[in-house]
């Protein structure tokens, strides 16, 4: 089965382009060119990947972000004007996986969505049902997380990180292999979605913020998983 995508830009030139490259790309697709036509669809549609330009009419693509977190983990490439670095921000910040800032090139637009659903429907060769580590437990083919026996709701890049860490324990890790490895591209120089999103991670396993229990920042290298006393 094709992995369907929503794309939404309010620029009917770039929807076109948009449409056409993923469509030749193998990819089934929906596209909305206004905010309320993109919920309509996202309420009606299930979705494996949401191409989402910030600016729209009637509501903006920050706003979507918003409606889209509290109800899916649905991966969300954000698309962001170039002079705007707050709006890549803070699409980071509100949960979207991973940004491309406008004018792109179709072969970069391709190879971030090919990045990130590669692993969407896929079985990979040495993943086993469930990653434990003391008090969290990741049930890798159900992507879904428990911490103390309650379930902890991830978006898919930020499961896809914690799944990583965890199976590398006690390996330190730069934010470029990261990117690398979880984004699937080259590292352009833009630490911040990987700090986001490690960011968000603690705020969602441990216990007492500050503390670091699990996820440990390796001063001017990276990070790395470990299991405190």
């Amino acid at each position: 089965m094709r992995q369907k995508i929503l794309i939404v830009d309010d620029e009917e030139n770039i929807l076109d382009l948009i449409d056409y490259n993923v469509k030749n790309a193998g990819y089934e697709t929906s596209r909305a060119i206004d905010g309320r036509e993109a919920l309509a669809l996202f309420e009606k549609e299930e979705y494996d990947l949401i191409i989402l330009d910030v600016m729209l009419p009637y509501v903006d693509g920050f706003e979507i972000l918003k409606v889209i977190r509290k109800r899916s983990s649905v991966s969300v490439l954000m698309l962001t004007a170039k002079t705007e670095e707050l709006d890549r921000v803070l699409g980071l910040e509100l949960g979207a996986d991973d940004y491309l800032v406008k004018p792109f090139s179709v072969r970069e637009l391709l190879a971030r969505i090919k990045a990130i659903l590669r692993r969407t429907g896929e079985n990979f060769e040495g993943d086993t049902d469930k990653i434990i580590s003391k008090d969290i437990i990741l049930d890798i083919n159900g992507y879904k997380a428990f911490i103390g026996g309650n379930e902890v709701k991830l978006t898919m890049k930020e499961f896809e990180l914690l799944k990583y860490l965890m199976q590398n324990k006690g390996r330190v890790f730069t934010r470029e292999n990261l990117l690398n490895n979880i984004w699937g591209y080259d590292y352009y120089g833009d630490s911040r979605t990987v700090d986001v999103h490690i960011r968000h991670l603690r705020v969602k396993i441990e216990e007492n913020l500050g503390e670091n229990k699990y996820i440990k920042t390796i001063r001017g290298v990276g990070y790395k998983f470990e299991e405190s006393l």
